[in-house]
Parts: structure tokens; C-alpha cells; sequence
């Protein structure tokens, strides 16, 4: 899934403004600008567009958990340099402190069912033969449950 629509629709989600997404960011340990901020949430198509790279977006999901669930003791997150699906929705699970069956109802507000076995997969080490690769379509209503949960009048 495109880095740029993970920001928007968690944007979106929780109604943060530039300057609450900004301070996510430096929470993350990334000093951005308001004109990176706007220029990240432009439609694909907007020709003042900016592509989120992994190591961006890894620094706002840091300050996303930082954000919700507050400042850890000791060293600060490690920022990844590449994510993937699974490393995105892991994160998301920190921050909002969600177990599987908060999960199994989430996507099931987005009319997907699955069972506490099947997103037990996406947590797992590759190695293992239970793992299981969330593909763009699984984090996409996984985002679409939240924001049904979090903005329910929508």
C-alpha cells in the first residue's frame, strides 16, 4: 500500500490537524515542515504531490505509538529503514493497544472476517511456516474498519 494513503487515512481517522501531525513526527524523532506535511497528504495526482519514503512514514508511526500509548523508558524506537504491511499494521496494533479480537472487530466493520488465527499470522517471524505476508487489500480495510470505529458518522 502506498505510504502517502497510510498517512492520509490515519490523518483522516483521528482528525489531526498539520500541526498535530507535525508534532507526531518530531515525536517519532523527525523534525518536518508543514509544507512536507501538506505536500505528503496531496492526492496522487496533484502535481505538488511528494512520494513518503519508508523512513518518514516509520518515524510517524513511532510517534503514532509515542502519541497514544506515551514515552517508554529507556532507548527510543528504532526507525526501520524499509516497512512492509506487516510492520505498518503492527505498529497501528501497539499504538491503539489492540488485541486480536479488537482487530477481528475492526475488519469486520469493514465486512472482511477473519479469524484471531489469521492475524496471528501477519505478527509472526518470516521463518516461520505460519507466517503470513498482509497484502495492500488487508491493510486497506483494516484502515477502513478503523475509520469506521473512530468516525462512525462517516
Amino acid at each position: 500500500m502506498n505510504n502517502n494513503d497510510v498517512l492520509r487515512k490515519l490523518r483522516y481517522t483521528f482528525h489531526y490537524t498539520d500541526g498535530k501531525m507535525m508534532s507526531i513526527f518530531k515525536k517519532g524523532g523527525l523534525e518536518v515542515t508543514k509544507e512536507q506535511v501538506v505536500a505528503w497528504l496531496k492526492r496522487d495526482d496533484d502535481e505538488d504531490f511528494v512520494g513518503l519514503y519508508d523512513k518518514p512514514l516509520a518515524h510517524f508511526l513511532n510517534g503514532f505509538i509515542i502519541e497514544h500509548r506515551g514515552k517508554r523508558d529507556g532507548p527510543p524506537p528504532v526507525t526501520e529503514k524499509t516497512l512492509i504491511n506487516n510492520t505498518i499494521l503492527r505498529k497501528i496494533k501497539i499504538a491503539l493497544s489492540l488485541r486480536d479480537e479488537d482487530m477481528v472487530a475492526i475488519l469486520a466493520l469493514a465486512d472482511l472476517e477473519v479469524s484471531k488465527h489469521e492475524i496471528n499470522a501477519f505478527f509472526r517471524k518470516p521463518e516461520q511456516n505460519q507466517y503470513r505476508k498482509c497484502k495492500d487489500q488487508f491493510l486497506r480495510n483494516f484502515l477502513l474498519g478503523l475509520q469506521f470505529k473512530h468516525r462512525p458518522e462517516k
